[in-house]
């Protein structure tokens, strides 16, 4: 396992490149699991378990709330839920411990803003399905994205009985109509400006990489999530100097086409980032 670890080391180092991919298996390993109705969810979330019925974050997220004074209860729970701990993770220290130094871009589907709160700027960060700390219009009557930090925290410390006061529910500052949450869990999903910046980085970063000594690190992606997987091994399969690593506890897919091109360690990502920085 040591000389595996050693191989990755030396690859990350001697990138020119690194394109980092992160999806819930990342999350879980920070100790947030959105899809489980684990002791965690229940503690946090048992309000909402009770009276709806759902059984973790991710169906929350889903749920048809019947007011907004509900809706908006549940949500700005999960921000504080995700960002009540101001400092980032040892887990994500770790990781950008591992990558500072580099050319690195950054594509996850994860929602938690993570990223950001362990340092990886945004410039450097292409969030696909959104993040919990911004708002947007409901009916995207314009494109911009706002910054939801101030209210979102005002609602999580203000809830009573499941629900948020009428007062401090975000109104669109253009229609004067309802927001949401910046996450993908509908089709009023903006995919404007910001969004499409933060693509378009993507898109340059790996065309500019064309070439070279290209890593793609794969952490916590289950073979489902083909946003993110499918682009890699495509990558890896027509870059003549990419390698492919994937790092996921009990779930390791790589196809025999990139196998040759390919690192995979199955096991705890936590452990396993915690080990590459103290061979560092």
């Amino acid at each position: 396992m040591e000389e595996k670890y050693y191989e990755v080391l030396t690859k990350i180092q001697e990138a020119d490149g690194i394109v980092i991919g992160a999806s819930n298996g990342l999350s879980i390993s920070e100790g947030i699991h959105i899809f489980a109705d684990d002791s965690s969810f229940q503690e946090n979330f048992g309000d909402f378990r009770e009276k709806y019925g759902f059984r973790s974050i991710i169906q929350g997220c889903f749920y048809p709330f019947p007011s907004e004074e509900e809706k908006w209860a549940f949500f700005s729970r999960m921000y504080n839920y995700f960002l009540y701990k101001t400092e980032a993770s040892p887990v994500m220290k770790n990781l950008y411990e591992l990558v500072k130094d580099k050319n690195y871009f950054v594509v996850t589907s994860n929602i938690d803003n993570h990223f950001r709160q362990a340092g990886f700027p945004q410039e450097r960060l292409f969030e696909i399905e959104g993040n919990c700390r911004n708002l947007q219009c409901m009916n995207g009557c314009h494109n911009q994205i706002y910054p939801g930090d101030e209210i979102l925290s005002k609602m999580a410390k203000s809830q009573e009985n499941g629900k948020v006061p009428l007062d401090l529910i975000p109104k669109c500052p253009e229609c004067g109509g309802l927001m949401q949450v910046h996450i993908e869990v509908d089709r009023n999903f903006l995919k404007g400006e910001s969004w499409q910046t933060s693509y378009q980085a993507y898109q340059d970063f790996t065309r500019k990489a064309h070439g070279k000594k290209l890593v793609l690190l794969e952490l916590g992606v289950g073979a489902r999530n083909q946003l993110i997987k499918a682009p890699f091994m495509r990558l890896t399969n027509i870059e003549e100097y990419a390698t492919y690593i994937t790092l996921n506890k009990g779930e390791l897919y790589i196809p025999d086409e990139i196998a040759a091109k390919s690192i995979g360690i199955n096991g705890d990502t936590a452990e396993v980032l915690q080990q590459l920085v103290q061979m560092k």
